[in-house]
């Protein structure tokens, strides 16, 4: 066999990365060029889904919930049908992307999410998930002791409000409408949204108050 056919004559861009991947990596490289292969989308539209997700972040989310507290109107379009009011934002999710419900959390009623299985997550409006949101110690205890996963983010519920923990799954994921603090009327919607933290819009905290925020 000559040096050309043993595949010295010629460079295999990609082959060297491909190499360093890990298996889940590797799954999903198969996964894309499966679907590129069978028409189903192209390499350029799974790259702009990519840099898409990429691109979110908490802000995201934290827009979202600002104009909530802001706009009672649209605050009840973002509960009824999320993928619609989003919309309203320019957060055009694909019809492809899991299911999203929004959950305001009450006086009283405070809702926590979760993923028991692995780390579903509503990336499009918060971006990648925190390491201890896909961690085994969150995932097993925050279903069976909630309040004391709060308490060690600082946050201690008291005992008459009624605690839900919401297991998101690979077709409903789930984001937390925080209670809006006290003491903020008058603050624009700018200022709002600077409030508002990834953790709260998963549950295990509050938004920051007026006076924390200043500080």
């Amino acid at each position: 066999m000559s040096a050309e056919q043993e595949g010295h004559g010629h460079e295999h861009p990609g082959m060297a990365e491909d190499a360093e991947l890990g298996p889940i990596a590797r799954r999903a490289r198969a996964i894309e060029a499966l679907l590129v292969e069978k028409g189903i989308c192209t390499a350029g539209e799974i790259q702009r889904a990519v840099e898409i997700n990429e691109s979110r972040s908490p802000a995201d989310g934290a827009r979202v919930v600002a104009r909530a507290w802001m706009d009672p109107v649209f605050k009840a379009r973002l509960l009824a049908d999320p993928r619609a009011a989003l919309s309203e934002l320019g957060y055009a999710l694909p019809e492809t992307t899991p299911q999203l419900a929004v959950v305001e959390n009450t006086p009283g009623v405070h809702n926590l999410v979760v993923c028991t299985l692995c780390s579903c997550y509503p990336r499009a409006l918060l971006g990648t998930p925190p390491d201890w949101y896909k961690s085994l110690a969150y995932r097993s205890r925050a279903v069976v002791d909630p309040r004391g996963v709060m308490r060690e983010f600082g946050l201690d519920i008291a005992e008459d409000v009624e605690v839900r923990v919401l297991d998101s799954t690979a077709d409903l994921r789930y984001l937390v409408l925080p209670q809006r603090p006290p003491g903020t009327d008058g603050m624009s919607e700018e200022e709002l949204a600077k409030l508002v933290s990834r953790d709260s819009m998963i549950g295990v905290t509050n938004p920051r108050s007026p006076e924390i925020a200043r500080a």
